[in-house]
């Protein structure tokens, strides 16, 4: 299994590609419940389809501190700043 963090720089650029960055990280920040619900759906559909990377996003998604670090570095790490 390969970790979560691995994908983040794939899913930041792919965020920054259509603007959606700022509003991932506000929502990811302020530790919102549909984050979690997020997670539970992605492994319900687990049966159906199978992937390391949406496996690694309900894992980032399920854990507060994983979905803030992940706001974190959406707004910070992965611009160079």
């Amino acid at each position: 299994m390969i970790a979560s963090r691995e994908f983040w720089p794939r899913w930041a650029e792919s965020l920054r590609r259509y603007q959606l960055h700022d509003l991932v990280a506000s929502f990811l920040e302020a530790g919102s419940p549909l984050a979690l619900l997020g997670a539970q759906a992605i492994y319900f559909s687990g049966g159906f389809i199978k992937s390391d990377q949406l496996t690694a996003l309900a894992e980032t998604l399920e854990e507060e501190s994983e979905a803030r670090a992940f706001a974190s570095f959406l707004v910070h790490d992965g611009t160079g700043q």
